[in-house]
């Protein structure tokens, strides 16, 4: 990955962080690592704990952000959060949700960032 691109995907995820919590969700965790990857942030949204998923880019020539989430990323999403339960809450019977946040980086405007609630099921 090249030096631009983490710095890209860092902005994003400050972003969102920052535009999640202006919608009312509180930040639990970001970055949880384990050995199946990474989590980009950990939310609190009402009574519901929400693994949150940030994509950027900054065209849409490839597709949209969200469109990059894959059943692979989803299936590795479902495996972290499941680690994360465990370890942080110690259970795994926990309302819980995964959110896609999109970020679109296009022609240097304001960013436009977009919130899929509930956008996918745990995988096994």
């Amino acid at each position: 990955m090249t030096k631009e691109r983490i710095v890209l995907g860092k902005n994003a995820e400050d972003l969102v962080v920052d535009f999640l919590k202006r919608q009312g969700y509180r930040i639990i965790e970001r970055n949880f690592r384990s050995r199946f990857g990474e989590i980009d942030a950990i939310a609190q949204d009402g009574d519901t704990l929400c693994f949150v998923e940030v994509k950027s880019r900054t065209t849409t020539e490839q597709g949209t952000p969200s469109e990059a989430v894959t059943f692979f990323k989803q299936r590795r999403l479902s495996k972290l959060a499941l680690v994360y339960l465990k370890k942080r809450c110690g259970t795994l019977e926990r309302k819980a949700r995964f959110d896609v946040v999109s970020v679109l980086f296009e022609d240097h405007e304001k960013p436009v960032i977009e919130v899929m609630k509930n956008a996918f099921e745990l995988c096994g």
